[in-house]
């Protein structure tokens, strides 16, 4: 029989987890604070302050500084004050999406319209691209794709490259994550760049089956098998790519906003100057 008192284990982690929220909130509202400050802002005993602080400094969400002093530094050590770190900050509300839709409209409207904004989607891939080219050129031609999985999980896209439904047709890139899915939603050139820059990558036309930002489950990139080493011995143009799965369909409800992003998005190939060029 359960004691009196006794609250179940999925309360108690609740519970738990409530009170660590309130400690951060009150480090965001208050800036970097004592454990005595916390304790006292929040009713609670300084030790159980100071294990809720473990947790959180485990989790890289606070970290433990010395508070600056202005003017003659007393005698003695400073206090230890607790402070967000980069992390903590992202847990709320941040508006970086709005300030990229805000910029690029800005240089749509400023800078010459769509073709600017195409332009600011190139210089933004090639400014990230080492980094990429360096694992694809690293890898073996059958095992580009995977590494260029890599290098995007790395930048938070959670990409993982498969063969495609009929394995002999090539692989399928699935990026899980879209870090500017916001803005690319209104700015399908953002889409359309990635998609050129995979292209000349990998040494041939890539095409886009599906994005997040249209409303699939998964950002999913078509690439033929051994496109590299096909082109070079003077093979037959490879097969059709496969229809996207139904499963990473995800419906649109009626709420959904109407300024929604060019259909071509699906059909995005690269263009004749990067499709088929190998990386230098």
């Amino acid at each position: 029989m359960k004691n009196v008192g006794e609250a179940p284990q999925e309360e108690l982690a609740t519970g738990e987890r409530s009170t660590r929220n309130r400690v951060v909130r009150s480090v965001l509202d208050h800036g970097p604070s004592t454990v005595s400050e916390l304790a006292q802002r929040l009713g609670l005993t300084q030790a159980a302050v100071r294990r809720h602080l473990d947790v959180l400094a485990a989790d890289g969400i606070v970290e433990a500084r010395e508070r600056r002093v202005y003017g003659a530094r007393t005698r003695g050590r400073p206090a230890k004050v607790f402070a967000l770190t980069d992390c903590g900050r992202e847990a709320f509300d941040q508006s970086y999406d709005e300030l990229a839709v805000d910029a690029l409209r800005w240089i749509g409207e400023r800078e010459g319209g769509d073709e600017a904004i195409a332009a600011f989607a190139r210089a933004r891939i090639a400014a990230q691209a080492g980094s990429y080219r360096e694992a694809v050129e690293a890898a073996a031609p059958e095992e580009r794709a995977q590494a260029l999985a890599r290098a995007l999980s790395a930048d938070g896209y959670a990409a993982t490259a498969r063969s495609a439904p009929h394995p002999q047709q090539g692989e399928q890139l699935c990026q899980h994550h879209c870090p500017v899915a916001h803005a690319a939603e209104r700015f399908p050139q953002l889409c359309e760049a990635e998609t050129e820059f995979f292209a000349e990558l990998l040494g041939t036309h890539v095409q886009r089956l599906a994005t997040i930002a249209h409303g699939d489950g998964v950002c999913t990139t078509y690439i033929p098998k051994s496109s590299t080493v096909s082109r070079a011995a003077g093979a037959s143009p490879p097969p059709k790519p496969p229809k996207p799965p139904e499963s990473s369909k995800t419906p649109r409800t009626s709420g959904a906003k109407s300024e929604k992003p060019s259909p071509r998005i699906h059909n995005a190939t690269a263009s004749a100057s990067t499709a088929g060029r190998n990386p230098a």
